[in-house]
Parts: structure tokens; sequence; C-alpha cells
């Protein structure tokens, strides 16, 4: 009866935490990619429900308001024209986001099915698939896109997301590649070779989840290096086109108004500059996390 009793009485154990859960306090714990994050959230607050905030269109013209400073009408003042730069600089920074987060898919997508391929199938499709990445690397990918996308701008900005995402996996892909080789020759991958499973099937269920975690460090990176080269050919002209916006296009119209009026680009510029930051500590944070042999993960 003792014996019943204490049984009864005695605490039961709690079930592992799992893998996600696991990398998810291992993230929390870190500060500067909690900040990070929080930054980032704010940001697209910002971009996504700061238009409704204000009753200004980024392309309406006040023109009794020509480069006036900030406030109470206008809270980040206006351009040369007359323009809201509060409006201006939320949707320059909506369409950047937007940009930077569609290339980062379609370059980690595209990165992850050539390297999985490569290294799984190995031989001549190895051998082809490797020509074709260091064809492209070799190419100047800044100067293509530069002399090719003004002449795709009557389709628009998808046009300048597949160019950037056409020159933004070759690296991502080799890396894939190589864990791939090593994956092949696991046990579990083994095993499911002899039991007849299709090698894309292998691909998929075996060889893409134990590179995730790669991959969603390498996809977080991709947004805001895609950010800043959209910017960098926005500021030039070969991005974004008139009369849409972009935090490029905008920091090239401040450009030669920033010493004598400030508000025109330093808001587009400094919200560029904490974006980059943001991803960059979130990028750290999830390294950390998902590897637990790394040194932020074991502090």
């Amino acid at each position: 009866m003792t014996t019943a009793v204490i049984a009864e009485e005695a605490p039961v154990a709690a079930p592992p935490a799992g893998r996600a859960t696991v990398v998810l306090r291992r993230f929390l714990r870190n500060r500067a990619a909690l900040a990070g994050a929080v930054v980032l959230v704010l940001l697209f607050l910002l971009a996504f429900v700061g238009p409704y905030t204000t009753k200004w269109s980024y392309s309406h013209i006040d023109y009794t308001a020509l480069r006036a400073a900030p406030g109470g009408d206008h809270w980040w003042g206006t351009n040369r024209i007359g323009q809201d730069v509060f409006a201006q600089t939320v949707r320059g920074l909506q369409k950047s986001l937007v940009i930077g987060l569609l290339v980062a898919v379609l370059s980690t997508g595209l990165a992850s099915l050539v390297g999985a391929c490569a290294g799984y199938f190995g031989g001549w499709t190895d051998r082809l698939l490797m020509f074709f990445v260091d064809l492209l690397l070799v190419f100047p990918s800044f100067l293509i896109i530069a002399i090719v996308s003004p002449r795709l701008s009557s389709r628009g900005w998808f046009a300048l997301v597949g160019l950037l995402g056409l020159f933004a996996w070759m690296i991502t892909a080799r890396v894939v590649r190589s864990m791939t080789l090593s994956l092949k020759e696991r046990e579990f991958v083994r095993a499911a070779r002899y039991m007849g499973v299709g090698p894309f099937r292998i691909i998929w269920r075996h060889v893409l989840p134990n590179v995730a975690s790669f991959l969603i460090i390498d996809a977080t990176i991709q947004v805001g290096g895609a950010v800043m080269s959209e910017t960098a050919l926005s500021y030039f002209g070969f991005g974004v086109q008139p009369p849409d916006v972009s935090l490029g296009t905008l920091i090239a119209d401040g450009t030669s108004a920033a010493v004598t009026y400030p508000w025109m680009f330093f808001f587009a510029a400094g919200l560029l500059v904490v974006f980059v930051l943001a991803v960059n500590l979130v990028g750290d944070g999830l390294r950390d996390a998902l590897d637990p042999t790394s040194k932020g993960a074991s502090r």
C-alpha cells in the first residue's frame, strides 16, 4: 500500500523538448538577436501599416510645401517637389522589403535544388551543374543586371527580382552540394536507397531537412543582401523605376540635398542601415541557435 502511494505521488518526468523548442530557447537567450528580430518586426509594421497612418500618398504633391521641414502636417518634411517624405519612405521601405524577401526565397530555393541534385547524383549531373554555377560566378552580375534591367522595365519590378535571384544563389549551391556529398553516405540515406525510395524523394525527405539549418541562415542573410543590391541598382537608375519608389531611389534623390535638407536623405538612409544591421543580428542568432557547437550557443 505504501509503495503504491509513493508511486502515485512520484513526479512524472517531462517529455524532452523538440528541436524547434530548443532552437527557439537558444534564440530568445541571445539578446542581440532578439533585439534584431524586434527591430525587423517594427520595420515591417512601419512599411505595411505606415501608409494607413498618414493622409498623404507617396505620389501626392503638396504645392504649398516645397522642401518643408518636418512638422505637424508633414511628419518627416517634404522633398523638392512637395511630396511627403514619410509617405515616400514607408513606400520605399515596403518595396525594398518585398523585393528582398522574394529574392531570398527564389535564390535559396534554386540553390538548394541545384546543390542537392549535384551532390546526390554526382557524375555528369554534378559536372554539368557545377560548370553552370562556375560560369555564372565568372559573369559580372552587377554589370549584366544594369544592362538588362532597363530593357525589362516594362515588366515592372518583378523582372528585377528575377535578375537579382538569378545571380544570388551560386555560392549557396556549392555549400549545399558539399553537405549533400557527406549526407548521401549516411546510414539513413543508404537505407532509404536500398528500400527502393526514389532519388528526388530522398532529397526532399532526407537531404534537404538536414541542410535546413544552413538554408534558413542563408535565406535570412540573402534578404539583407538583396535589399542592398536593389538599393545600389536603384541608386544608379537601374532598379525600381518612377513613379514607384524604393530606398535606393529615395537615397539617390536626396543625396544632393543631404546637407541643406537632411530629412530628404537621412530617413531613407537610416532605415536602410537599421534594417541591414537587424538582419545581420538575426542571422547570427539563428546560426548560434541552430548550431549547438558555436560559441554563441554554448555561451
